[in-house]
């Protein structure tokens, strides 16, 4: 049985949350349980939320009033790091790439992509906790071409080591650090140390910034739509 996937949906466009939220009802295993017009009330709803209930993904659009989409994940990366987020827009993604892998942003979806589009994205989002297309993933690799974007993306003084490298790897897949520790024979305090460094030296903000940057640098394959 597939999990259920708990959906939160936040745009200022009413027409544009009933028509999100229409277009995955007929998703058994998805649900849209939270529906806000603007990031102060959906924080507001989030403060009073159970655990059981709490979404699995944020649905975000960038242009809101009085807080901006980016403005809200901001705070809700700080607040939730665990809930994966995934922006909405009518803005062409070149516009924004750097920016939404800067602050640990799933996936972008352009507001008119069609349905398969809509529940690809959400399902390996959920699975694998970043969604690219070929368009994206080739937009990434060209991104980075670019020394003065790289460094935009990744501030980053120090290479990776190759140990570095081998827990990069089983984060991406869902390692815990006690199965890293495992897996590399070393301590579960080691794995933590390692993890520090890395978002340290990569300067990510989460766990979803370490996979996207080891998508792009080729250090783990993702599977894209």
């Amino acid at each position: 049985m597939k999990p259920q996937i708990k959906i939160a949906l936040i745009d200022d466009e009413e027409l544009i949350l009933e028509g999100v939220k229409m277009l995955l009802s007929s998703e058994q295993n998805i649900s849209v349980g939270l529906t806000a017009n603007n990031g102060p009330d959906f924080l507001e709803s989030l403060e009073n939320i159970s655990k059981e209930d709490f979404p699995d993904i944020a649905l975000v659009d960038v242009q809101m009033q009085p807080m901006n989409g980016f403005e809200l994940v901001e705070i809700l990366k700080e607040k939730y790091p665990d809930l994966k987020i995934i922006i909405l827009s009518s803005h062409y993604k070149t516009t924004i790439l750097g920016y939404m892998v800067k602050l640990g942003v799933s996936a972008f979806l352009p507001k008119n992509s069609n349905r398969k589009t809509f529940i690809d994205a959400i399902t390996m989002v959920y699975k694998n906790g970043v969604f690219f297309t070929a368009e994206d993933h080739q937009m990434l690799f060209s991104y980075m071409n670019s020394s003065s974007k790289k460094k935009t993306l990744f501030e980053m003084d120090d290479e990776l080591s190759d140990r570095e490298k081998d827990v990069v790897k089983l984060i991406c897949q869902e390692c815990t650090n006690n199965e890293i520790a495992e897996k590399l024979f070393i301590s579960p305090r080691t794995v933590e140390s390692h993890r520090q460094r890395i978002v340290e030296k990569i300067g990510a903000k989460n766990t979803v910034g370490i996979v996207i940057y080891a998508i792009i640098n080729n250090i783990h394959p993702v599977e894209r739509i």
